[in-house]
């Protein structure tokens, strides 16, 4: 019986990684559904398949593994202080009402942000997302009927992302409800910054274009200066980040009107 079972486990496991390479994602609510097994044993087939480098886990399912040491790099990068990201994911998705328009940058944070958006929210084309960056696109095939916007341009694949003149160009023609962006880091006086100018050109682009400006960053971004300048902290509407932040810094950014949410 033992051996059956291991069987049947092998073969399902099988089943998933053969999707994971036609389709490069899969939903856990799918599998549990085409494979006829609870949700418990589709949870321990994918922590099982992950050890062995054939997926990455993400929130409601997984994805393929990359394939360049570039996007290998950025998926490591998107699995730093997952507990912190996916909280102020939760929290910045609770923002979120049927019909907005919603502007997301490249930002690990901001995917997190897409991630835990409500499945009431996802079906019936009641969002309108712009992105420019890939693996929040890919995130969204797995809604229902997403309505998405992909801005392109330059590539860059450090990031994932479209950035530069044709991207700018496509924000331009557009207004959104709002904007969730990341950052490498914020402080009081230096503001909002990133790792790459156009990267940061991007987001000042987002944020113009939108009504509300929603930092989402974890506290270790916090009292940090990062390369490059995007936006002082007066042009921000709300920062959500988890409840490590440092309370001088959160008192501050409420001192100058800025909503803090902690996750």
């Amino acid at each position: 019986m033992a051996e059956t079972k291991a069987g049947q486990t092998e073969a399902r496991q099988a089943r998933i990684a053969d999707l994971l390479e036609q389709r490069g994602t899969v939903r856990t609510s799918e599998l549990v559904a085409s494979l006829g097994v609870t949700d418990t044993s589709i949870r321990r087939d994918l922590a099982a398949l992950e050890a062995q480098g054939r997926l990455i886990r993400v929130h409601g399912g997984a994805i393929a593994p990359p394939r360049d040491p570039r996007a290998a790099r950025f998926a490591a990068q998107a699995q730093l202080r997952m507990a912190q990201k996916r909280r102020i994911g939760l929290a910045a998705a609770g923002l979120i009402r049927p019909g907005e328009v919603l502007l997301f940058d490249a930002g690990t944070t901001a995917f997190q942000v897409a991630a835990q958006v409500p499945e009431a929210l996802r079906a019936g084309g009641l969002l309108t997302v712009v992105t420019n960056s890939y693996p929040l696109v890919n995130e969204l095939r797995t809604w229902p009927s997403p309505n998405c916007i992909f801005l392109g341009g330059l590539y860059l694949p450090d990031s994932q992302a479209s950035v530069g003149p044709i991207a700018l160009s496509q924000l331009q023609a557009m207004t959104a409800d709002r904007a969730f962006l990341g950052a490498d880091g914020l402080t009081l006086d230096g503001g909002m910054t990133t790792a790459h100018v156009l990267m940061a050109e991007l987001d000042r682009a987002m944020a113009e274009r939108a009504r509300t400006v929603v930092l989402v960053a974890d506290s270790t971004k916090l009292g940090r200066a990062g390369f490059y300048p995007v936006l002082p902290v007066e042009r921000l509407n709300t920062i959500v980040t988890d409840d490590s932040a440092d309370t001088q810094i959160v008192a501050g950014l409420r001192a100058r009107g800025l909503e803090v949410i902690l996750a």
